[in-house]
């Protein structure tokens, strides 16, 4: 059954047979016949076929639920038996939005110093992406935004809070104030993360709400583009505080507070919601709150 199961999350992932069944491993024939088999046990259709396929079924979408909280459960139960038989061992697959991967570091470095033996994959996805991403149990874990978009049936763990930075060189507009507020930051050409990630929604809104809008001479999905356009000190941006400190200013290149209104947003940790966790999350989890706890105002 556990198997059938994963033949359906799969398909869900692919949304295509042949890729589906590569997937998984195992011939296009054997994927097909599982689901099958588990629709005449089930007595339902949970696939519409064609010469391809075509979507789900409404029980078969009700069923893929089902078959991520199981299969999700199952694994959980293996790795758990594994952990108390040899310690924290195996593979942790993390997914975190481009404003925070910088930080990941604050959580995988204490984490394999405690757990030599567990091995990461640090991918960047947009929030959205990391949530489909989360649910389809393509990942262990999430880093993104807690408070600004629905988050759905997950864990949150708050890591730490976002403030926003004009990005800037000593001699453009404003880059002698100590402060700028939203409404002059609308008034310059910024380098900026496309449309499809929160952070630029989150700014597009800010500039909005001081009457003014975005006018981006630059759109990148990668941080380390914006930054090495504006370290030539010819080019802006607005950045989250941590991260411009972390990628390096140089003399040419302040950070500016962004005021009026002065606004922060929660990063945090996002994990299924399931009870227990699997050893590697809670050991994640555990490293997520003690981070964060360090740099609690005292």
């Amino acid at each position: 059954m556990i198997e059938k199961l994963e033949f359906l999350i799969a398909l869900a992932q692919e949304q295509h047979f042949g890729r589906a069944a590569e997937a998984c491993g195992v011939t296009q024939p054997t994927l097909s016949a599982g689901i099958k088999s588990l629709e005449d046990t089930l007595g339902v259709l949970l696939v519409q076929r064609g010469s391809r396929f075509k979507q789900f079924t409404p029980e078969g979408e009700r069923v893929l639920l089902w078959a991520r909280r199981i299969v999700g459960d199952s694994r959980a139960m293996r790795l758990d038996v594994a952990a108390l038989r040899r310690g924290l061992s195996g593979h942790l697959k993390i997914a975190a939005i481009p404003t925070a991967l910088a930080m990941v570091a604050e959580i995988t470095t204490p984490y394999r110093q405690k757990h030599p033996n567990v091995r990461f994959t640090v991918i960047s996805r947009t929030s959205i992406e990391i949530l489909g991403l989360l649910e389809n149990l393509e990942i262990d874990a999430g880093i993104t935004y807690l408070d600004n978009e629905p988050l759905g049936r997950v864990s949150a763990v708050p890591f730490y809070e976002e403030s926003y930075r004009l990005i800037t060189s000593e001699e453009a507009p404003f880059g002698d104030q100590a402060s700028v507020t939203w409404a002059e930051v609308g008034t310059v050409p910024l380098c900026l993360l496309t449309p499809d990630m929160q952070n630029r929604r989150i700014i597009d809104d800010l500039l909005a709400t001081a009457g003014a809008r975005a006018m981006p001479t630059l759109e990148s999905n990668s941080v380390v583009v914006l930054f090495s356009h504006v370290r030539t000190g010819r080019w802006a941006t607005v950045m989250p505080e941590r991260l411009a400190e972390s990628l390096g200013l140089t003399d040419r290149v302040r950070s500016i507070p962004i005021v009026e209104p002065q606004i922060t947003h929660a990063i945090g940790l996002v994990v299924p919601d399931r009870d227990p966790m699997t050893p590697l999350t809670a050991a994640l989890v555990a490293e997520v709150r003690k981070a964060a706890g360090s740099r609690a105002p005292r």
